[in-house]
């Protein structure tokens, strides 16, 4: 009898379709309230997960879905400073 391995899916905060973990890049608040990209997807803190477009990232921005999964207000540098590591990801 073979076993089927789960696969863990979650939501991007921007399209909000539900997607394989490796499909999407998580986006983390630490404990010291920065807010990074973990390529990762391993790091201790609060995580939100989106697609690697930016069309994703700006309807994220457009309808307050990060701030809500972070918990916080985000500045707009944060916004393109996630921008420009989503474009260095997709270039990849």
């Amino acid at each position: 009898m073979s076993t089927i391995k789960k696969i863990p899916m979650r939501k991007c905060i921007g399209c909000n379709e539900m997607k394989s973990k490796k499909e999407l890049v998580r986006i983390l608040k630490t404990t010291e309230g920065e807010i990074v990209i973990d390529a990762t997807g391993k790091k201790n803190g609060r995580g939100a997960y989106i697609c690697f477009s930016k069309e994703c990232l700006l309807k994220a921005k457009k309808n307050k879905g990060l701030e809500r999964s972070l918990k916080c207000t985000i500045p707009q540098d944060i916004y393109d400073s996630l921008e420009k590591e989503l474009e260095q990801l997709e270039a990849r």
